[in-house]
């Protein structure tokens, strides 16, 4: 007896979740109609910014390899990774001497003014005239490169806008603009090239850094956009509900839309919605055309 009461009360207690309410007709015969709890969403202007990710790493605009004149093994280390150097100035030396023949030490100096960003030899190093034994970059201005999967290739142009961002300033981002495509794709991964260029130098971001790349392909101006998941799928047409008062109770009626990008967690209306309409966001899933509702919340832009 006590489970069949225990059973009842969490039926009793369902039921009263479903419908916040009821509603009598004129004559007190006890007919029923749901009202329905949703959440809505007040519709307003808004810009968009479609866009694509990616992520690439940091590097000088500007870098010269440099090579010995001769083959041999490194004798001496003048410089280190980080050094400002000028032209003409010695890197190392390359020892190119033989059993039973002894050469005079073969200098290896820096072919431009910048700094050292690469310099993987130790003395002892065997060196060829075709080994990189480092490299001399301007820092002042710095470059990411990435590779773009070949069917995004149609929404990439020169000089587009990007947002910059990086583990090690988290919150911030950096503005930087496309400055070289390439003309062919890698045929093996079927990518295209880019280079991006930050817009203003900043000393904090170094060569080596992993950014992340927000690449944006179109903005809008004064769209009209609804949180996405508030559009509904009935018999292969989409719809939204939009809330109407008529003063005594208010009720939703089922519109017809046509939707455009989806940015994040909205979704761009092209038809079906005016600026200003309230539109059920949750609990739309219950609602038919005509269904009474009791509004718990509204949220804007």
């Amino acid at each position: 007896m006590k489970k069949t009461t225990l059973l009842a009360a969490a039926v009793i207690a369902i039921a009263l979740t479903a419908f916040t309410g009821c509603k009598k007709d004129n004559k007190g015969k006890g007919d029923v109609e749901a009202i329905f709890a949703v959440n809505a969403y007040k519709v307003a202007p808004t810009s968009l910014d479609d866009y694509l990710e990616f992520g690439g790493d940091v590097d000088a605009a500007s870098s010269v390899a440099v090579m010995p004149d001769t083959a041999g093994k490194i004798s001496q280390i003048y410089v280190k990774v980080g050094q400002k150097v000028t032209k003409g100035q010695i890197l190392c030396a390359v020892d190119a001497s033989r059993p039973g023949m002894v050469f005079a030490a073969s200098p290896v100096r820096a072919p431009v003014d910048g700094t050292v960003t690469y310099f993987p030899v130790v003395i002892g190093t065997s060196v060829a005239q075709s080994s990189i034994v480092a490299k001399v970059a301007s820092i002042t201005k710095l470059e990411i490169e990435t590779s773009v999967p070949e069917r995004f290739v149609s929404r990439i142009s020169m000089n587009q806008k990007a947002k910059l961002s990086f583990n090690s300033y988290p919150g911030e981002t950096f503005d930087a603009h496309i400055t070289e495509i390439s003309p062919v794709l890698d045929t093996s991964t079927r990518t295209m090239n880019i280079k991006l260029s930050l817009d203003t130098n900043d000393p904090r971001i170094k060569i080596g850094m992993y950014s992340k790349i927000h690449l944006v392909t179109e903005h809008k101006e004064g769209v009209t956009v609804v949180p996405y998941g508030t559009v509904i799928t009935r018999k292969g047409e989409n719809y939204v509900f939009i809330i109407e008062d008529d003063g005594e109770q208010k009720k939703v009626v089922l519109s017809p839309v046509k939707v455009g990008i989806r940015v994040d967690e909205y979704q761009e209306i092209l038809q079906g919605v005016t600026n200003g309409d309230l539109v059920v966001i949750k609990g739309q899933t219950l609602l038919d055309d005509g269904s009474l509702v009791n509004v718990v919340s509204v949220s804007e832009n």
